[in-house]
C-alpha cells in the first residue's frame, strides 16, 4: 500500500473546490425556480461570483499540481486509467463550466460583477450567442455532476477496500489505517 499523502495545500484546494462546486450546483438548481425580482437577481449574482471564484481556484490548483505532482496512484490497470480520465475530465469541467457561464453573461447587456466589483466583458450583447453559451454551461454542469458522482463512487470503493487511497486526500492525520 502506498501511504504517500497529498500536500496540505493540495488537500485544502481539493476540498475547498469541492465545497464550492457543491454550493454552485445547489444554487444553480435552486435559483432557476425563483420568481423574477431581487432575490433571484441576488442568487444569480452570487452564483456568477462563486463561479468565477471556482475558475480562479482551479487555475491555482493546476499551477500547484504542475509544481507539486500527485503521489503515485495505488490502483493499476483499467481502474487507474479510469481514475486518470475522470480527473482530467473533472478539470475540463471545472474550467469550461465557469468559462461558458462567463461568456454567456458577456453576451448580455448587464454588467458582470465579482462580489460587487465590475469586471470587463469579453463580448457584446447578443441574445443568440448568450443562448449558445448558456446551453454549453448547462451541458458542462450536467456532465460535471456525472463526473462528480463517478469520482465519489470511486472514493467510496477505495474506502470500502481500505486501500489507503482515500486517506491520502483527507485533511490532517484524523483518519489513519
Amino acid at each position: 500500500m502506498n501511504n504517500q499523502r497529498y500536500t496540505l495545500p493540495a488537500i485544502a484546494l481539493h476540498w475547498g473546490q469541492a465545497v464550492l462546486v457543491v454550493w454552485l450546483l445547489w444554487l444553480g438548481w435552486m435559483m432557476t425556480d425563483l420568481p423574477k425580482g431581487a432575490e433571484r437577481s441576488a442568487a444569480y449574482g452570487l452564483h456568477k461570483s462563486l463561479g468565477l471564484l471556482a475558475l480562479l481556484l482551479v487555475v491555482i490548483r493546476l499551477i500547484w499540481r504542475r509544481r507539486n505532482p500527485a503521489p503515485p496512484a495505488i490502483s493499476c490497470g483499467w481502474e487507474a486509467k479510469l481514475a486518470t480520465a475522470t480527473h482530467h475530465a473533472l478539470y475540463v469541467f471545472l474550467i469550461m463550466a465557469p468559462l461558458a457561464g462567463y461568456l454567456a453573461s458577456s453576451f448580455t447587456p448587464y454588467a458582470i460583477k465579482f462580489f460587487g466589483f465590475e469586471l470587463p466583458k469579453a463580448c457584446w450583447p447578443d441574445e443568440s450567442l448568450n443562448g449558445v453559451f448558456k446551453q454549453l454551461h448547462v451541458a458542462f454542469v450536467w456532465s460535471g455532476a456525472g463526473l462528480i458522482a463517478l469520482h465519489v463512487a470511486g472514493a467510496l470503493k477505495h474506502a470500502i477496500k481500505r486501500d489507503g487511497t482515500l486517506l491520502r486526500m483527507l485533511p490532517g492525520g484524523l483518519f489513519k489505517n
